[in-house]
């Protein structure tokens, strides 16, 4: 064991260039290379909405880790439902077990998704909650007596996850995995609707999908999408009309929908799940980021009876999934202090002040130089370019200005936790307007 391992071991505090030297020799990161320099900082804690780096610098956090953080950090009430968990069992297999967290939070989830959702399968993250949710779709028309349909509908522009099955689903040309095309199970894909949020939805919008399942059905188990935003694959915001449309073309179609609400649920877009937008219910809906408040990693997939039994019924007569920290306890009672904590808020007024700050202060960057467009929904700020951006340098920008900001591809954008103050959300866009601004042509 060499001396940095024994300080982490004996609990000594390491300084912020041996946390960098260490990271750099040890740790892989996402979307990253191994040995190559990259912007990375060392956080040493994190409370409300920023993250206290080890040299003791402060970053107001836009990001909610990855969307998940929506109560900020160190929450008391989600810090006192853990410890009282934590007493009790930190994990114990779902395999012919039960516990109280798991099934109250079933429940409490059962309740607040559209009606009709009321079988819950839970997993470890959102790209696992999709598989899930593509092998109950194949399975479930496997014991329909229609084993054909084997493949996935979708709209280009879209993200799954980073799983073989999820993959398959993400955009094949503009997503990250490409490169795996050749072992990914074909789909069918067809172009993203050019109607905005808010926006009618026309025939040419519905006119691909309606082509391709007319002369497909026979092959798809079920078109899935991301509800009304397009997450890491865009960050579009699309017509609810369009989404109604989609509902009525799978019942007309014989084919399931399932909805991936992971980014989107909890609150994001301004009503509590996205497809509230278009008043519709999926055959199959994933959850997962903000489920646990970013607290754990948790997700789950719910259907329908009909789906859940004719599975249950048929041969082998059980669903053919299940991962070793299902329905974690811990996890499962962070779920359940986060949803009561949004519930107990507020929260839809706070996401209104949130979206008017964001569309207030980011209009300003429509006449930049540079900028292809900026679009604002719910607790969603997000300024496209019309190039990507050097993450090398940009990164140490928005550091240098106090916030954490994370780009990608042509993409400046913002989803801060719904705690943040407004002089806090005023900085963050400011930093952005700033950094736009002054971007080389």
């Amino acid at each position: 064991m060499n001396q940095h391992t024994q300080d982490i071991v004996k609990g000594h505090k390491m300084g912020y260039d041996d946390i960098l030297q260490l990271d750099s020799a040890c740790v892989w990161h996402p979307y990253s290379a191994m040995g190559k320099d990259q912007p990375i900082f060392a956080v040493e804690s994190a409370i409300g909405v920023r993250l206290r780096l080890a040299d003791g610098r402060q970053l107001i956090d836009g990001m909610s880790s990855w969307w998940c953080a929506i109560h900020g950090y160190n929450h008391p009430v989600m810090n006192e439902a853990i410890k009282v968990q934590l007493e009790q069992m930190s994990h114990v297999m779902f395999g012919g077990l039960t516990h109280q967290p798991a099934v109250m939070l079933a429940e409490k989830l059962v309740s607040l998704t559209p009606q009709a959702l009321n079988s819950v399968f839970f997993s470890d993250s959102g790209s696992v909650s999709v598989e899930v949710a593509m092998k109950m779709a194949i399975q479930y028309w496997h014991d329909k007596g229609q084993p054909g349909k084997q493949h996935f509908l979708t709209i280009r522009s879209g993200y799954h996850g980073d799983t073989f099955g999820a993959m398959s689903v993400c955009d094949p040309v503009t997503g990250m995995h490409s490169l795996f095309s050749a072992v990914l199970t074909p789909q069918y894909f067809v172009d993203a609707p050019a109607c905005r949020f808010g926006e009618s939805c026309t025939d040419s919008d519905l006119a691909q999908m309606k082509t391709c399942l007319e002369q497909n059905n026979q092959h798809i188990a079920a078109v899935i999408l991301e509800p009304v935003v397009q997450g890491a694959g865009g960050m579009r915001f699309y017509s609810a009309e369009y989404l109604k449309q989609i509902r009525q073309l799978c019942t007309e179609h014989n084919v399931l929908l399932i909805l991936d609400e992971i980014a989107t649920g909890f609150g994001r877009t301004g009503r509590l799940f996205a497809c509230e937008h278009a008043n519709i219910v999926p055959d199959i809906m994933c959850l997962g980021k903000a489920l646990t408040g970013g607290y754990m990693t948790l997700a789950a997939t719910l259907t329908t009876a009909e789906i859940s039994s004719t599975i249950s019924s048929g041969s082998p007569g059980l669903f053919m999934h299940g991962p070793t920290f299902m329905a974690n306890p811990l996890a499962c009672s962070a779920a359940l202090a986060s949803i009561d904590l949004l519930l107990s808020t507020p929260w839809q007024e706070k996401i209104r002040q949130i979206e008017k700050i964001l569309h207030d202060n980011l209009a300003v960057c429509r006449q930049m130089e540079g900028v292809a467009d900026v679009r604002v929904l719910g607790a969603i700020g997000v300024v496209e370019l019309d190039r990507a951006v050097d993450m090398h340098t940009i990164q140490y920008e928005f550091v240098a200005q106090g916030v954490w900001v994370r780009p990608f591809g042509k993409l400046i954008y913002l989803m801060p936790p719904y705690v943040i103050e407004e002089t806090d959300l005023h900085t963050l866009t400011a930093a952005v307007v700033n950094i736009v601004k002054n971007l080389s042509p």
